[in-house]
Protein backbone atom coordinates (compact mmCIF):
# COMPACT_ATOMS: atom_id res chain seq x y z
CA UNK A 1 0.00 0.00 0.00
CA UNK A 2 1.27 3.24 -0.38
CA UNK A 3 0.44 6.87 0.66
CA UNK A 4 -1.40 9.33 -1.70
CA UNK A 5 0.43 12.32 -0.08
CA UNK A 6 4.03 13.00 1.62
CA UNK A 7 1.71 13.62 4.66
CA UNK A 8 -1.65 14.89 6.06
CA UNK A 9 -0.34 18.05 6.51
CA UNK A 10 -0.21 18.83 2.64
CA UNK A 11 -4.19 17.52 2.59
CA UNK A 12 -5.28 20.10 5.17
CA UNK A 13 -3.82 22.70 3.27
CA UNK A 14 -6.18 22.33 0.07
CA UNK A 15 -8.77 24.75 -0.17
CA UNK A 16 -11.15 22.09 -1.51
CA UNK A 17 -10.67 19.13 0.73
CA UNK A 18 -14.00 17.66 2.24
CA UNK A 19 -14.42 18.09 6.37
CA UNK A 20 -15.86 14.37 7.23
CA UNK A 21 -13.52 12.02 9.11
CA UNK A 22 -14.07 9.33 6.26
CA UNK A 23 -12.83 12.05 3.57
CA UNK A 24 -9.40 12.57 6.02
CA UNK A 25 -8.95 9.23 5.32
CA UNK A 26 -10.10 8.59 1.90
CA UNK A 27 -7.90 11.33 0.55
CA UNK A 28 -4.70 10.48 2.61
CA UNK A 29 -4.62 6.77 2.18
CA UNK A 30 -5.70 3.79 0.17
CA UNK A 31 -8.90 2.69 1.84
CA UNK A 32 -9.85 0.50 2.37
CA UNK A 33 -7.19 -2.16 2.65
CA UNK A 34 -5.90 -4.84 4.12
CA UNK A 35 -7.28 -5.40 7.04
CA UNK A 36 -9.61 -2.42 7.75
CA UNK A 37 -12.98 -1.92 5.65
CA UNK A 38 -16.39 0.40 7.06
CA UNK A 39 -19.31 -1.79 6.98
CA UNK A 40 -22.39 0.66 7.67
CA UNK A 41 -20.82 3.03 8.93
CA UNK A 42 -18.40 1.20 11.16
CA UNK A 43 -14.79 0.30 10.77
CA UNK A 44 -14.05 -3.68 10.43
CA UNK A 45 -11.37 -5.35 11.42
CA UNK A 46 -10.39 -8.18 9.19
CA UNK A 47 -14.02 -8.73 8.42
CA UNK A 48 -15.04 -8.43 12.48
CA UNK A 49 -17.43 -6.49 12.93
CA UNK A 50 -16.46 -3.95 16.19
CA UNK A 51 -19.41 -2.66 17.10
CA UNK A 52 -21.13 -6.02 17.02
CA UNK A 53 -18.27 -6.79 19.66
CA UNK A 54 -18.70 -3.43 21.57
CA UNK A 55 -22.32 -4.20 21.68
CA UNK A 56 -21.97 -7.51 22.78
CA UNK A 57 -19.14 -7.11 25.20
CA UNK A 58 -19.04 -3.63 26.25
CA UNK A 59 -15.60 -1.41 26.46
CA UNK A 60 -12.78 -1.36 26.83
CA UNK A 61 -11.64 -4.86 25.75
CA UNK A 62 -8.42 -6.60 23.52
CA UNK A 63 -9.16 -8.80 20.96
CA UNK A 64 -6.94 -11.18 18.81
CA UNK A 65 -7.68 -12.58 16.04
CA UNK A 66 -5.52 -15.77 15.72
CA UNK A 67 -6.44 -16.62 11.69
CA UNK A 68 -3.98 -13.57 11.53
CA UNK A 69 -1.04 -15.65 12.70
CA UNK A 70 -1.06 -18.26 10.25
CA UNK A 71 -1.83 -15.57 7.21
CA UNK A 72 2.13 -14.32 8.42
CA UNK A 73 3.62 -17.38 8.95
CA UNK A 74 2.44 -18.47 5.65
CA UNK A 75 3.36 -15.49 3.47
CA UNK A 76 7.20 -15.05 5.11
CA UNK A 77 7.49 -19.17 4.44
CA UNK A 78 6.25 -18.98 1.01
CA UNK A 79 8.54 -15.89 -0.25
CA UNK A 80 11.89 -17.63 1.66
CA UNK A 81 11.16 -20.58 -0.18
CA UNK A 82 10.19 -18.89 -3.54
CA UNK A 83 13.74 -17.29 -2.91
CA UNK A 84 15.73 -20.42 -2.05
CA UNK A 85 14.19 -21.74 -5.78
CA UNK A 86 15.08 -19.11 -7.78
CA UNK A 87 18.65 -19.15 -6.40
CA UNK A 88 18.70 -22.91 -6.33
CA UNK A 89 19.80 -22.47 -2.69
CA UNK A 90 20.26 -25.97 -0.99
CA UNK A 91 19.78 -25.10 2.55
CA UNK A 92 16.26 -25.27 3.94
CA UNK A 93 13.92 -22.56 5.75
CA UNK A 94 12.82 -23.19 9.46
CA UNK A 95 10.33 -20.31 10.91
CA UNK A 96 10.47 -20.15 14.79
CA UNK A 97 8.13 -18.42 17.20
CA UNK A 98 9.63 -16.54 19.94
CA UNK A 99 6.96 -17.16 22.92
CA UNK A 100 8.24 -14.45 24.96
CA UNK A 101 6.35 -12.06 22.13
CA UNK A 102 2.85 -13.39 23.92
CA UNK A 103 2.83 -16.15 25.48
CA UNK A 104 -1.14 -16.77 25.68
CA UNK A 105 -1.72 -20.79 24.98
CA UNK A 106 -4.24 -19.55 22.01
CA UNK A 107 -1.67 -17.38 20.37
CA UNK A 108 1.10 -19.97 20.83
CA UNK A 109 -1.35 -23.28 19.65
CA UNK A 110 -1.80 -21.02 16.18
CA UNK A 111 1.59 -20.87 15.40
CA UNK A 112 2.14 -24.07 15.86
CA UNK A 113 -0.88 -25.03 13.61
CA UNK A 114 1.50 -23.61 11.05
CA UNK A 115 4.21 -26.17 11.77
CA UNK A 116 6.54 -23.61 13.31
CA UNK A 117 9.83 -23.82 15.54
CA UNK A 118 10.04 -21.92 18.99
CA UNK A 119 12.60 -19.90 20.74
CA UNK A 120 12.77 -19.83 24.35
CA UNK A 121 14.04 -16.87 26.93
CA UNK A 122 13.95 -18.49 29.95
CA UNK A 123 13.21 -21.88 32.54
CA UNK A 124 9.57 -21.13 32.57
CA UNK A 125 9.36 -21.52 28.79
CA UNK A 126 10.21 -24.76 29.13
CA UNK A 127 7.00 -25.41 31.33
CA UNK A 128 5.08 -23.97 28.43
CA UNK A 129 6.96 -26.50 26.45
CA UNK A 130 6.39 -29.05 28.70
CA UNK A 131 2.62 -28.44 29.39
CA UNK A 132 2.13 -28.18 25.34
CA UNK A 133 3.81 -32.05 25.27
CA UNK A 134 1.19 -32.89 27.91
CA UNK A 135 -1.36 -31.87 25.80
CA UNK A 136 0.07 -33.32 22.63
CA UNK A 137 -0.08 -29.89 21.05
CA UNK A 138 3.62 -30.02 19.82
CA UNK A 139 6.01 -32.72 17.87
CA UNK A 140 9.13 -34.53 19.55
CA UNK A 141 10.55 -33.19 16.31
CA UNK A 142 9.75 -29.31 16.83
CA UNK A 143 13.38 -27.33 16.51
CA UNK A 144 13.59 -25.27 19.98
CA UNK A 145 16.03 -22.76 20.13
CA UNK A 146 17.17 -21.53 23.72
CA UNK A 147 18.26 -18.18 24.06
CA UNK A 148 18.64 -15.88 27.19
CA UNK A 149 21.12 -15.88 29.90
CA UNK A 150 21.38 -19.93 31.27
CA UNK A 151 20.52 -20.25 34.83
CA UNK A 152 21.17 -23.87 36.35
CA UNK A 153 17.15 -24.02 36.43
CA UNK A 154 17.18 -23.24 33.25
CA UNK A 155 20.23 -25.90 31.91
CA UNK A 156 18.48 -27.98 33.79
CA UNK A 157 14.89 -27.93 32.42
CA UNK A 158 16.86 -28.16 28.75
CA UNK A 159 18.66 -31.03 29.19
CA UNK A 160 15.02 -32.73 30.93
CA UNK A 161 13.67 -31.80 27.33
CA UNK A 162 16.36 -33.59 25.70
CA UNK A 163 15.69 -36.49 28.15
CA UNK A 164 11.90 -36.38 26.84
CA UNK A 165 12.88 -37.35 23.30
CA UNK A 166 13.30 -32.96 21.74
CA UNK A 167 16.31 -34.32 20.07
CA UNK A 168 16.25 -31.10 17.83
CA UNK A 169 17.12 -28.29 21.32
CA UNK A 170 20.14 -26.18 20.53
CA UNK A 171 21.65 -24.51 23.33
CA UNK A 172 22.44 -21.09 22.30
CA UNK A 173 25.57 -19.57 24.19
CA UNK A 174 25.33 -16.69 25.05
CA UNK A 175 28.92 -15.90 27.18
CA UNK A 176 32.16 -18.04 27.46
CA UNK A 177 30.93 -18.86 31.34
CA UNK A 178 28.28 -20.89 29.87
CA UNK A 179 29.66 -24.05 28.32
CA UNK A 180 31.30 -24.42 31.50
CA UNK A 181 28.10 -24.76 33.06
CA UNK A 182 26.48 -26.83 30.51
CA UNK A 183 29.82 -29.14 30.40
CA UNK A 184 28.43 -29.88 34.19
CA UNK A 185 25.20 -31.44 33.05
CA UNK A 186 27.01 -32.84 30.48
CA UNK A 187 28.43 -35.75 33.26
CA UNK A 188 25.14 -36.71 33.81
CA UNK A 189 24.09 -37.00 30.57
CA UNK A 190 24.03 -39.97 27.64
CA UNK A 191 23.60 -38.54 24.97
CA UNK A 192 24.67 -35.69 22.45
CA UNK A 193 23.38 -31.70 23.08
CA UNK A 194 23.23 -29.35 19.75
CA UNK A 195 24.56 -26.30 20.55
CA UNK A 196 24.62 -22.62 19.10
CA UNK A 197 26.58 -19.78 19.56
CA UNK A 198 25.01 -15.90 19.85
CA UNK A 199 27.15 -13.32 17.78
CA UNK A 200 27.57 -9.98 20.23
CA UNK A 201 27.02 -7.11 17.62
CA UNK A 202 27.62 -3.76 17.38
CA UNK A 203 24.90 -1.22 18.11
CA UNK A 204 23.42 1.13 16.27
CA UNK A 205 25.01 4.89 16.56
CA UNK A 206 22.42 6.29 18.52
CA UNK A 207 22.49 3.81 21.20
CA UNK A 208 24.04 4.37 24.63
CA UNK A 209 27.01 1.80 24.46
CA UNK A 210 28.62 0.65 21.85
CA UNK A 211 28.32 -3.48 21.57
CA UNK A 212 25.49 -5.97 23.18
CA UNK A 213 25.61 -7.11 26.07
CA UNK A 214 24.30 -10.23 24.51
CA UNK A 215 26.37 -12.74 22.73
CA UNK A 216 30.26 -13.54 22.63
CA UNK A 217 32.67 -11.35 21.11
CA UNK A 218 33.39 -12.39 17.35
CA UNK A 219 36.65 -12.83 18.14
CA UNK A 220 36.37 -15.30 21.06
CA UNK A 221 34.19 -17.83 19.31
CA UNK A 222 36.60 -20.06 17.55
CA UNK A 223 38.88 -20.29 20.26
CA UNK A 224 35.66 -21.23 22.34
CA UNK A 225 35.01 -24.29 19.96
CA UNK A 226 38.78 -25.64 19.70
CA UNK A 227 39.31 -25.52 23.33
CA UNK A 228 35.30 -26.59 24.93
CA UNK A 229 33.59 -28.52 21.79
CA UNK A 230 35.86 -29.68 19.11
CA UNK A 231 36.58 -32.77 21.15
CA UNK A 232 33.54 -33.20 23.19
CA UNK A 233 31.59 -35.89 21.21
CA UNK A 234 29.15 -34.92 24.03
CA UNK A 235 28.30 -31.65 22.01
CA UNK A 236 28.01 -30.58 18.52
CA UNK A 237 28.09 -27.10 17.01
CA UNK A 238 25.17 -26.52 14.84
CA UNK A 239 24.41 -22.36 14.69
CA UNK A 240 25.40 -18.83 14.67
CA UNK A 241 23.11 -16.66 15.75
CA UNK A 242 23.17 -13.27 15.78
CA UNK A 243 20.36 -10.23 16.85
CA UNK A 244 19.55 -6.79 15.46
CA UNK A 245 16.83 -5.14 17.85
CA UNK A 246 15.40 -2.72 15.00
CA UNK A 247 14.75 -5.76 13.24
CA UNK A 248 15.74 -6.74 9.56
CA UNK A 249 15.75 -3.32 7.36
CA UNK A 250 17.42 -2.31 4.31
CA UNK A 251 20.07 -0.15 6.26
CA UNK A 252 24.23 -0.15 5.88
CA UNK A 253 24.13 -0.92 9.65
CA UNK A 254 21.95 -3.83 8.87
CA UNK A 255 24.02 -5.40 6.08
CA UNK A 256 27.39 -4.40 8.17
CA UNK A 257 26.21 -7.05 11.52
CA UNK A 258 24.98 -9.57 8.70
CA UNK A 259 28.47 -9.39 6.73
CA UNK A 260 30.08 -9.86 10.21
CA UNK A 261 27.82 -13.02 10.96
CA UNK A 262 28.44 -14.42 7.82
CA UNK A 263 31.85 -14.15 8.42
CA UNK A 264 31.63 -16.11 11.77
CA UNK A 265 29.50 -18.71 10.20
CA UNK A 266 31.62 -19.25 7.41
CA UNK A 267 35.22 -19.34 9.77
CA UNK A 268 33.18 -22.13 12.06
CA UNK A 269 31.51 -24.31 9.46
CA UNK A 270 35.47 -24.52 7.76
CA UNK A 271 36.64 -25.87 10.78
CA UNK A 272 33.39 -27.78 12.03
CA UNK A 273 31.55 -30.35 10.38
CA UNK A 274 28.56 -30.13 11.84
CA UNK A 275 27.75 -26.39 11.30
CA UNK A 276 24.34 -26.05 9.39
CA UNK A 277 22.56 -22.82 10.89
CA UNK A 278 22.52 -19.14 10.39
CA UNK A 279 19.81 -17.76 12.82
CA UNK A 280 18.87 -14.25 11.51
CA UNK A 281 17.61 -12.84 15.24
CA UNK A 282 15.52 -9.70 14.59
CA UNK A 283 12.51 -9.44 13.03
CA UNK A 284 10.42 -7.75 10.19
CA UNK A 285 8.16 -4.83 11.25
CA UNK A 286 4.76 -4.97 10.97
CA UNK A 287 1.91 -2.36 9.96
CA UNK A 288 2.18 0.70 12.14
CA UNK A 289 0.17 3.27 10.26
CA UNK A 290 -2.51 3.19 7.38
CA UNK A 291 0.74 4.42 4.92
CA UNK A 292 3.18 1.66 6.17
CA UNK A 293 4.97 0.53 3.55
CA UNK A 294 8.09 -2.80 3.47
CA UNK A 295 9.15 -4.84 0.66
CA UNK A 296 9.32 -8.24 2.24
CA UNK A 297 9.99 -10.13 -1.03
CA UNK A 298 12.94 -7.36 -2.38
CA UNK A 299 14.47 -7.81 1.59
CA UNK A 300 14.24 -11.37 2.09
CA UNK A 301 15.51 -12.23 -1.84
CA UNK A 302 18.48 -10.24 -0.77
CA UNK A 303 19.41 -12.41 2.48
CA UNK A 304 19.12 -15.52 0.44
CA UNK A 305 21.27 -14.20 -2.41
CA UNK A 306 23.99 -12.62 -0.42
CA UNK A 307 24.09 -15.83 2.00
CA UNK A 308 24.44 -17.97 -1.15
CA UNK A 309 26.94 -16.17 -2.42
CA UNK A 310 29.05 -15.99 0.14
CA UNK A 311 29.19 -19.70 1.11
CA UNK A 312 29.74 -20.57 -2.64
CA UNK A 313 33.23 -17.81 -2.69
CA UNK A 314 34.26 -19.69 0.65
CA UNK A 315 33.29 -23.26 -0.96
CA UNK A 316 31.20 -24.31 2.54
CA UNK A 317 27.73 -25.59 2.59
CA UNK A 318 25.06 -23.22 2.39
CA UNK A 319 23.10 -23.17 5.89
CA UNK A 320 19.66 -23.57 7.01
CA UNK A 321 18.41 -20.24 7.64
CA UNK A 322 16.28 -19.80 10.68
CA UNK A 323 14.78 -16.38 11.36
CA UNK A 324 13.00 -15.64 14.64
CA UNK A 325 9.45 -13.64 14.34
CA UNK A 326 7.43 -12.64 17.44
CA UNK A 327 6.15 -9.55 17.04
CA UNK A 328 5.63 -10.23 12.86
CA UNK A 329 4.03 -13.29 13.67
CA UNK A 330 1.25 -11.82 16.68
CA UNK A 331 1.53 -7.67 16.69
CA UNK A 332 -0.89 -7.99 13.24
CA UNK A 333 -3.43 -9.80 15.20
CA UNK A 334 -4.34 -7.51 18.15
CA UNK A 335 -6.32 -4.50 18.94
CA UNK A 336 -7.71 -2.50 22.33
CA UNK A 337 -11.13 -1.51 22.15
CA UNK A 338 -12.17 2.01 24.18
CA UNK A 339 -14.98 4.37 24.85
CA UNK A 340 -14.15 7.83 24.84
CA UNK A 341 -15.92 8.69 28.17
CA UNK A 342 -15.50 12.63 28.02
CA UNK A 343 -13.77 15.74 25.92
CA UNK A 344 -12.05 18.13 27.38
CA UNK A 345 -11.24 21.68 25.86
CA UNK A 346 -7.70 22.24 28.07
CA UNK A 347 -6.70 26.00 26.16
CA UNK A 348 -7.54 27.02 22.77
CA UNK A 349 -5.55 24.80 20.79
CA UNK A 350 -5.80 21.33 22.61
CA UNK A 351 -8.41 18.73 22.89
CA UNK A 352 -8.54 15.83 24.78
CA UNK A 353 -9.93 12.81 24.46
CA UNK A 354 -10.32 10.44 28.16
CA UNK A 355 -10.77 6.90 27.33
CA UNK A 356 -11.70 3.99 29.78
CA UNK A 357 -8.60 2.74 30.98
CA UNK A 358 -5.33 2.97 31.55
CA UNK A 359 -2.61 3.69 28.28
CA UNK A 360 0.43 2.84 30.74
CA UNK A 361 -0.90 -0.01 31.17
CA UNK A 362 -2.50 -1.29 28.03
CA UNK A 363 -0.17 -0.35 25.91
CA UNK A 364 2.78 0.23 28.20
CA UNK A 365 5.47 0.34 24.77
CA UNK A 366 3.61 3.20 23.76
CA UNK A 367 5.02 5.64 26.78
CA UNK A 368 8.10 3.59 27.45
CA UNK A 369 9.80 2.76 24.17
CA UNK A 370 7.95 5.32 22.17
CA UNK A 371 6.05 2.68 19.57
CA UNK A 372 3.22 3.33 17.45
CA UNK A 373 -0.34 1.71 16.37
CA UNK A 374 -2.46 2.29 13.66
CA UNK A 375 -5.47 4.39 16.01
CA UNK A 376 -8.95 4.50 14.47
CA UNK A 377 -12.51 5.68 15.61
CA UNK A 378 -15.12 2.85 15.06
CA UNK A 379 -17.86 4.96 14.67
CA UNK A 380 -18.79 8.67 13.71
CA UNK A 381 -16.85 8.21 10.49
CA UNK A 382 -19.21 11.00 8.97
CA UNK A 383 -18.34 13.73 12.03
CA UNK A 384 -16.46 16.53 11.17
CA UNK A 385 -12.38 16.37 12.68
CA UNK A 386 -10.21 17.71 14.77
CA UNK A 387 -6.76 16.49 16.26
CA UNK A 388 -6.88 15.64 20.01
CA UNK A 389 -4.95 14.46 22.15
CA UNK A 390 -5.68 10.79 24.30
CA UNK A 391 -5.86 10.10 27.63
CA UNK A 392 -6.29 7.51 30.29
CA UNK A 393 -8.16 7.37 33.64
CA UNK A 394 -4.92 7.19 35.99
CA UNK A 395 -3.69 10.01 37.89
CA UNK A 396 -0.30 9.54 35.98
CA UNK A 397 1.41 12.53 33.34
CA UNK A 398 2.57 10.33 31.49
CA UNK A 399 -0.73 8.49 30.73
CA UNK A 400 -1.55 9.49 27.09
CA UNK A 401 -1.06 8.90 23.27
CA UNK A 402 -0.70 11.97 21.05
CA UNK A 403 1.22 11.52 18.13
CA UNK A 404 0.71 8.98 14.58
CA UNK A 405 4.10 7.66 12.78
CA UNK A 406 3.38 9.79 9.84
CA UNK A 407 3.12 12.97 10.93
CA UNK A 408 3.46 13.46 14.39
CA UNK A 409 -0.51 14.28 15.32
CA UNK A 410 -3.50 12.74 15.82
CA UNK A 411 -7.05 13.39 14.14
CA UNK A 412 -10.40 11.35 15.21
CA UNK A 413 -14.03 12.82 14.89
CA UNK A 414 -15.16 15.40 16.83
CA UNK A 415 -17.69 14.69 19.50
CA UNK A 416 -20.83 16.64 18.16
CA UNK A 417 -23.69 15.40 21.17
CA UNK A 418 -21.92 13.94 24.25
CA UNK A 419 -25.27 12.59 25.52
CA UNK A 420 -25.59 10.33 22.15
CA UNK A 421 -23.38 7.30 21.62
CA UNK A 422 -19.61 7.67 22.48
CA UNK A 423 -17.06 7.55 20.27
CA UNK A 424 -15.55 4.30 20.58
CA UNK A 425 -11.64 4.12 19.34
CA UNK A 426 -9.32 1.23 18.75
CA UNK A 427 -5.55 0.47 18.34
CA UNK A 428 -4.64 -2.00 15.82
CA UNK A 429 -1.39 -4.56 15.82
CA UNK A 430 -1.07 -4.22 19.46
CA UNK A 431 -0.79 -7.80 19.65
CA UNK A 432 2.98 -8.14 20.69
CA UNK A 433 4.51 -7.39 24.14
CA UNK A 434 1.48 -5.55 25.45
CA UNK A 435 1.25 -8.39 28.21
CA UNK A 436 4.31 -9.52 28.09
CA UNK A 437 5.85 -5.82 29.52
CA UNK A 438 2.69 -4.88 31.51
CA UNK A 439 1.60 -8.39 32.65
CA UNK A 440 -1.83 -9.24 32.12
CA UNK A 441 -4.13 -9.45 35.12
CA UNK A 442 -2.53 -8.78 38.64
CA UNK A 443 -1.71 -5.49 39.90
CA UNK A 444 -1.96 -2.53 37.82
CA UNK A 445 -1.46 1.22 37.93
CA UNK A 446 -3.61 2.87 39.99
CA UNK A 447 -5.52 -0.28 40.57
CA UNK A 448 -6.86 0.13 36.85
CA UNK A 449 -7.98 -3.66 36.15
CA UNK A 450 -6.89 -4.86 32.64
CA UNK A 451 -9.51 -5.20 30.14
CA UNK A 452 -11.06 -8.13 29.33
CA UNK A 453 -9.68 -10.80 26.75
CA UNK A 454 -11.50 -11.99 23.66
CA UNK A 455 -10.15 -14.46 21.17
CA UNK A 456 -11.43 -14.81 17.67
CA UNK A 457 -11.11 -17.76 15.81
CA UNK A 458 -13.18 -18.75 12.47
CA UNK A 459 -14.92 -22.56 11.96
CA UNK A 460 -14.25 -25.09 9.49
CA UNK A 461 -16.90 -23.27 7.45
CA UNK A 462 -15.15 -20.12 7.70
CA UNK A 463 -17.26 -18.49 9.99
CA UNK A 464 -16.32 -16.18 13.26
CA UNK A 465 -15.85 -17.60 16.90
CA UNK A 466 -15.55 -15.27 19.60
CA UNK A 467 -14.94 -16.56 23.43
CA UNK A 468 -14.07 -13.99 26.68
CA UNK A 469 -10.80 -15.68 27.28
CA UNK A 470 -10.54 -13.96 30.48
CA UNK A 471 -12.70 -11.19 32.31
CA UNK A 472 -11.82 -8.28 33.58
CA UNK A 473 -9.83 -8.17 36.95
CA UNK A 474 -11.97 -7.56 39.87
CA UNK A 475 -11.12 -6.04 42.52
CA UNK A 476 -11.35 -8.70 45.13
CA UNK A 477 -8.48 -10.73 43.69
CA UNK A 478 -6.09 -7.25 42.98
CA UNK A 479 -6.95 -7.18 46.95
CA UNK A 480 -5.67 -10.31 47.85
CA UNK A 481 -3.09 -9.96 45.87
CA UNK A 482 -2.17 -7.63 47.86
CA UNK A 483 -3.09 -9.26 51.53
CA UNK A 484 -6.08 -7.29 51.88
CA UNK A 485 -8.33 -10.24 53.31
CA UNK A 486 -10.53 -8.76 55.89
CA UNK A 487 -13.43 -7.62 53.70
CA UNK A 488 -15.39 -10.75 51.94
Amino acid sequence: MQIRKSSLSQKLGQIRMKNSYFDLIDQSYYFPQEGFDLKNGHLTFHGISLKYLIDKYGTPFKLMYLPRIGEQVRKARNLFNRSIKKHKYLGKYNYCYCTKCCHFSHVVKAALDEKVHLETSSSFDIDLILNLDAEKSIKKNCILVHNGYKTDLYLEKIFELNRLGFKNSILVLDSISEIKRVKKFLHSYDGQIKIGVRMAIDEEPQSSYYTSRLGIRPGEILGLYNEHVRDDPKLSLKMVHFFIDSGIKDTMYYWGEFQKAMKLYIELAEVCPDMRAINLGGGFPIRNSLGSEYNYERIIDEIVANIKSACEESNVNEPDIFTEFGKYTVGESGAIIFSVLEQKQQNESEKWYLVDNSLMNTIPDAWSLFEKFILLPINKWSNSYSKVNIGGISCDHSDYYNSEDLNQQIFLPDIEDESAEPLYIGFFHTGAYQDSISGYGGIKHCLIPAPKLIMIDRDENGNFIDIIYRNEHTVEEMLSILGYEGRQ
